[in-house]
């Protein structure tokens, strides 16, 4: 795929094209990384901040003007997304822990260990509107070579779901059910929460409690393919539709677990985040660049 191309979708239907248009332009506005992942808009400044987890690197590009690094080293960090005050969350892959940049630039951790055991390697994470942070705990980072920590014991016995309360002083278990927890993502109204699994290819539904907790998880969605791809990043427009990586490219599922249909890649997607002012940019992380192209519907927005 070049540096400029045209959107390209398949398994289409009908209900596909109020969501996306083969003619809107996919452009290729960064390239040159190992891992991408991390995407997100940030609407205070107007800017998309992502990472190379490899690279161990979190980069800012300003539209119209360009790409910046912020943070490198980055103790190999893997998911981004910003708080009510603004604040860049972090998980922390390699650092086995969830941090967050301050205001004034300072660096607080919020989570690294679990009833007194270290966590794995923190991939995905998500803020609820009520403050409480969610995050995935897969142990990629614990056998993965060119991401691996520097502890590489598991302590836990499972891979969960971790939830921290809106003041950071608890992290308790949502979930640990999913074999392999990657992506996560809640639906508009909060009352549903996503997590997938790489290992499986499937995505879990689960109805979310007033205290944070959630019920009994139910297949929403199996993504099949026989292309390279692997469920991983995962988002939510403001109608409920859910884009997930999978096999092939980003799989576009409706509400009720239907597929609607796949933008195509050529190259092994890791993520995705909707972003601009109206929250229809679409911006696609590769293993080695960074993709924009425009949707239809716009993104639920990130705090």
């Amino acid at each position: 795929m070049g540096a400029n191309a045209m959107l390209e979708i398949d398994l289409d239907t009908k209900g596909l094209h109020r969501l996306l248009s083969e003619e809107a332009p996919l452009d290729r506005i960064y390239h040159g990384m190992t891992f991408g992942e991390g995407p997100v808009w940030n609407r205070r400044d107007g800017k998309f901040y992502w990472v190379d987890i490899v690279g161990d690197t979190i980069y800012c590009y300003t539209p119209g003007t360009g790409t910046e690094v912020l943070i490198h080293p980055s103790e190999k960090a893997n998911g981004l997304t910003f708080d009510r005050e603004g604040r860049l969350n972090v998980a922390g892959w390699a650092s086995r822990s969830v941090w967050r940049v301050e205001n004034d630039g300072s660096v607080t951790t919020l989570a690294s260990l679990y009833e007194g055991k270290r966590i794995n390697s923190p991939n995905d994470i998500v803020v609820k509107s009520d403050g409480s942070i969610y995050f995935t705990d897969s142990p990629g980072a614990l056998y993965n070579p060119a991401m691996a920590a520097e502890d590489l014991q598991q302590y836990l016995d499972f891979q969960g779901v971790f939830r921290i309360t809106p003041d950071g002083k608890t992290i308790s278990v949502v979930t640990t059910d999913v074999v392999y927890p990657n992506g996560l993502a809640f639906t508009p109204d909060e009352k549903t929460l996503y997590v997938n699994c790489t290992r499986k290819g499937e995505i879990t539904s689960y109805d979310v409690r007033a205290d944070g907790s959630v019920g009994p998880g139910r297949l929403f969605h199996k993504l099949t393919g026989p292309e390279p791809g692997i469920a991983d990043g995962m988002k939510v427009d403001t109608e409920g539709n859910v884009y997930c990586t999978g096999p092939g490219g980003i799989h576009i599922i409706d509400k009720s677990g239907q597929l609607l249909g796949r933008i195509r890649f050529a190259e092994h997607c890791t993520n995705m985040a909707f972003g601009g002012p109206d929250a229809m940019d679409f911006y696609v992380t590769t293993y080695t660049s960074l993709y924009k192209t425009r949707v239809k519907v716009p993104g639920v927005a990130v705090w």
